[in-house]
């Protein structure tokens, strides 16, 4: 099904510090001064005919960075010899790599091996958010590839985790609980298989709006791989409405419902519902924090030729 959607908003600017670790805002400026355009233009073509595409971005953005660090190690295919991160349970539902190669043919064009996998990634899901209405913050670039993809390394928060399971695992990344409760404020764009929270169908989960359970079971009834708008109200915007949703009992997923209903969470959420700009400023900042988790810098790891292949080493270099 094709999408269309015409979205007038208003889009905020937030100065973010220019240096972050070894990362840097403007680290292309000298090298492919393009780079930021190039990555910018094909977001907005894969937007324009996908407004879901935000969504896409900011999950695969999570999955890459939570798992040996923001590396692109997601990006990698699996060969006949080497499985990667792609075939692991969590992310045989992500997407968008299409977009991303796209923006590297066209960056290997315009400066060879100059511009990260890693970097494209970030610098796409921020252009993604900016289009669905959300903060248009700078970023810090600078990373490098990593050498390494494996499945087994994939080990996520899932949808049904509790509050504190949550927040163990962010924390094991170096993010408080307030950057938790913001980025998973990333739903406000997304949506779910039927198969992620199927066990709040049955039996009915008590903490879900009555109205929200019988539409939600006629939809998965159907079929268990059917999708649902995480955020019922303005599914392709970037707003607060996702936690003015969970307030009112209409999270899908557990873990979204969980956190107005905790007390380490609550008085987080009721904060953001009543302040759409708070949310918004808060969201950049954890954004930037996301993308500097475990980066690779200066020498370490690769800039890859293709965001999907590691580089064929050189004869005689072991």
């Amino acid at each position: 099904m094709q999408m269309n959607s015409a979205v007038s908003f208003l889009i905020f600017f937030f100065v973010l510090p220019l240096v972050l670790a070894d990362l840097q805002v403007g680290f292309y400026d000298s090298t492919c001064p393009q780079a930021e355009s190039i990555v910018q233009q094909a977001v907005q073509i894969a937007f324009s005919k996908d407004p879901s595409i935000t969504a896409a971005f900011l999950r695969m953005h999570f999955h890459d960075c939570f798992v040996r660090g923001c590396d692109a190690s997601i990006l990698i295919d699996p060969t006949k010899n080497n499985s990667s991160e792609k075939v692991a349970g969590p992310n045989q539902t992500v997407r968008g790599y299409n977009v991303i190669d796209k923006a590297k043919k066209s960056l290997e064009a315009a400066c060879p091996l100059t511009v990260s996998c890693a970097d494209i990634i970030t610098l796409a899901t921020r252009d993604s958010v900016a289009l669905a209405g959300g903060p248009n913050y700078t970023v810090p670039t600078g990373r490098r590839d990593g050498l390494v993809s494996n499945p087994d390394d994939v080990n996520l928060p899932g949808p049904g985790i509790s509050v504190s399971g949550a927040l163990s695992s962010f924390t094991d990344k170096g993010m408080d609980i307030n950057e938790m409760v913001t980025l998973l404020g990333a739903h406000t764009v997304g949506f779910a298989h039927c198969f992620f929270f199927s066990d709040r169908l049955s039996p009915p989960d008590p903490s879900m709006d009555p109205t929200l359970f019988a539409k939600l079971n006629k939809t998965c009834a159907k079929k268990a791989s059917a999708t649902v708008f995480l955020d019922q109200s303005t599914a392709f915007t970037f707003d607060n409405q996702f936690y003015n949703q969970i307030l009112l009992k209409k999270g899908i997923l557990q873990i979204d419902q969980e956190l107005a209903l905790d007390n380490l969470t609550a008085s987080i959420v009721s904060g953001f519902a009543s302040n759409g700009i708070g949310f918004q400023d808060s969201f950049a900042k954890a954004m930037v924090k996301l993308g500097s988790i475990e980066v690779l810098v200066g020498n370490a790891g690769e800039i890859r030729k293709s965001c999907s292949a590691f580089n064929k080493k050189k004869k005689g270099v072991f």
